[in-house]
């Protein structure tokens, strides 16, 4: 339906009705409970607004992913692409061609890159946003919240307008992660560099160790949308339930034979994984030059797993950066509706007591 068509069919319906339109048309999909806590509205007045939209052909519904009992409304004038022209994946090419429009200190557009090698060369007019450092607490199994996201991407030169590039070392994990991050709060048109500083360097692209001057301005996001982050109490609740959890570490780590990755991440108390878990290693997503693999070649991985679009999907690894790579995937690349990464991932239900491990020493 068009914008005029939406306005015509808006016209005749009751306050309540376009009061929850543009509640949803800001802040995205909610259930009847999260509608009424945004609104103010009683859940009676907000159901009938509901039924108003719904019969007018202005909104969608589904199950919602972290209770199956409760229903999700979106708009139905939702589309996958708002913004004309949006892409979820830039090439190097891409970037270079704008490189003086990102040196303007314009908050139209930014480039980011999100790790922690920054010093060493980065790509020019860049700012740094360390997410694993700033931004997420490891030990503690936690994001930033909002005030803190609001206040560092703000110091940064980023408004919630800004068209975000992000990158990183390795394989893009950090980068995905911050993209699942700047999602979580509804972020607009945030893009990933396919290739990430690896693939940059490769091409002969240039590189600076200066820091770009940039404007502090201000950052105001949206209500976290918590359609995309799992919790234990999630990964509890989908054991008795029909819901993929994917399993993205490696072999090692699955396996139980590592209680970690390689590197400083802290240890978990035990090793193993989530009983009934599909293992998919993140890296498989990725071809050898680095770039995400072919869209044919990605649906044929995940469909040999046996997890298919219409599944509600849940990914973890260790503190969850590589799983947010394979949820970038399903949801951004393949189009999965129902994918929500588990960030609290290894390192909090390895550590709990008395949560189930498998093990599986003759497997993968």
């Amino acid at each position: 339906m068009e914008g005029d068509d939406v306005e015509e069919a808006l016209e005749d319906l009751p306050p309540s009705s376009k009061f929850i339109y543009k509640t949803l048309d800001r802040s995205g999909p909610m259930t009847l409970k999260g509608l009424t806590q945004e609104t103010l509205l009683s859940s009676r007045t907000a159901r009938y607004g509901l039924d108003q939209l719904e019969e007018a052909g202005l909104l969608e519904s589904s199950p919602a992913l972290h209770d199956g009992r409760q229903t999700c409304y979106r708009l139905g004038t939702d589309t996958d692409d708002e913004t004309g022209d949006q892409q979820t994946l830039v090439t190097a090419e891409w970037v270079r061609d704008r490189l003086e429009e990102f040196e303007r200190d314009d908050p139209d557009l930014c480039l980011v890159e999100a790790d922690d090698e920054y010093d060493r060369g980065h790509v020019p007019s860049a700012v740094q946003v360390d997410i694993m450092a700033d931004l997420v607490d490891v030990d503690g199994c936690g994001l930033a919240d909002r005030e803190t996201f609001e206040r560092y991407l703000g110091e940064r030169g980023i408004t919630e307008d800004s068209t975000v590039v992000i990158y990183s070392v390795e394989e893009n994990q950090y980068a995905a992660y911050l993209y699942w991050l700047f999602k979580y709060y509804r972020h607009t048109d945030v893009r990933l560099l396919d290739g990430g500083k690896h693939g940059w360097e490769e091409t002969g692209y240039p590189m600076t160790t200066d820091e770009p001057s940039v404007t502090p301005r201000e950052y105001v996001a949206q209500p976290a949308d918590d359609r995309i982050r799992a919790y234990r109490t999630d990964i509890e609740a989908a054991l008795a339930r029909d819901v993929a959890i994917v399993d993205v570490r490696s072999s090692a780590e699955f396996r139980g034979e590592r209680a970690s990755p390689p590197g400083e991440l802290p240890e978990a108390r035990t090793a193993g994984h989530i009983p009934g878990t599909v293992h998919l290693q993140w890296s498989e997503v990725i071809d050898d030059d680095g770039q995400f693999r072919d869209q044919s070649d990605l649906e044929q991985l995940f469909r040999e797993r046996g997890v298919t679009p219409d599944m509600e999907t849940i990914v973890y690894c260790h503190v969850g950066e590589r799983s947010a790579l394979v949820w970038f995937v399903l949801s951004e690349l393949l189009d999965h509706r129902h994918v929500a990464n588990y960030d609290g991932s290894w390192i909090e239900w390895g550590n709990l007591v008395d949560a189930p491990v498998e093990t599986d020493p003759d497997g993968q």
